[in-house]
């Protein structure tokens, strides 16, 4: 790993980074000199992935969370500030999807998508508000998806979900100006490793591309000076139909 200085000295968390775009933000952070927690539920990818990382020469380490669980979420945070000190950077990638017809969908896969993609969100950045809000400092990346510009046929509670993702980082972006916290979002297009994994046949139809290169973006917008803020990006493969079809 070549170790850069855009992150040098900053504390991040990363959700869902045991694998897919989470883990390649945590990488390309780590890259960049900062300290990552790597959080999530499955314990053995994300002691994987935090050992690549220190492998390589970065400093990581990995907590599991349920960001679904206020307890959980509320634990997650005090060991960070107990090893860090502080919590600078949060990315709110942990994400769940489901599909099917909306006369279909059953009540608990609803919720289940809302509540990791936005509950979760929501819980783990009120938790981050508290502490940046002390620090007069902060950014929080919310991960969304191009289904908040243009969701698919039988997607109603992914794209409600990323929708209302959206809206929350608009709340959030205006409250937490004044303390100089930056909230944004990326919506990312057809990304692997990711929803699509397993479908690739399907998605490069389409176009794909591949989870490196959404972290790229998202580490651009995290090193931005702290008083500015890469409020929103969209990033998808060029083949994508999502600007219109003919």
């Amino acid at each position: 790993m070549t170790q850069g200085t855009q992150l040098a000295g900053r504390i991040a968390i990363v959700t869902g980074a045991g694998t897919g775009i989470g883990e390649a933000i945590a990488t390309a952070f780590a890259a960049e000199g900062a300290s990552v927690v790597l959080a999530g539920r499955r314990r053995n990818k994300l002691d994987e992935a935090a050992a690549k990382i220190t492998a390589a020469g970065g400093s990581a380490s990995s907590m599991t969370v349920d960001v679904t669980q206020e307890a959980s979420v509320a634990a997650l945070f005090a060991e960070t500030v107990k090893r860090h000190g502080r919590v600078d950077i949060l990315v709110n990638n942990a994400g769940a999807s489901t599909s099917g017809e909306t006369d279909k969908l059953t009540l608990a896969a609803w919720q289940k998508v809302i509540d990791t993609n936005l509950t979760g969100a929501f819980l783990c950045s009120r938790d981050a508000f508290g502490l940046m809000k002390a620090q007069r400092s902060g950014r929080i990346i919310n991960v969304g998806s191009v289904s908040a510009k243009v969701p698919r046929s039988g997607s109603a509670a992914y794209g409600a979900s990323k929708f209302g993702l959206e809206g929350l980082t608009r709340a959030m972006a205006i409250e937490g100006r004044a303390f100089g916290i930056a909230v944004s979002i990326i919506q990312p297009g057809n990304t692997l490793p990711g929803l699509w994994s397993g479908r690739e046949e399907q998605a490069r139809k389409e176009g794909l591309m591949q989870a490196e290169t959404v972290a790229r973006v998202v580490l651009t917008m995290a090193a931005m000076p702290p008083d500015v803020n890469l409020y929103e990006s969209i990033i998808l493969p060029v083949t994508m139909p999502l600007l219109g079809r003919g």
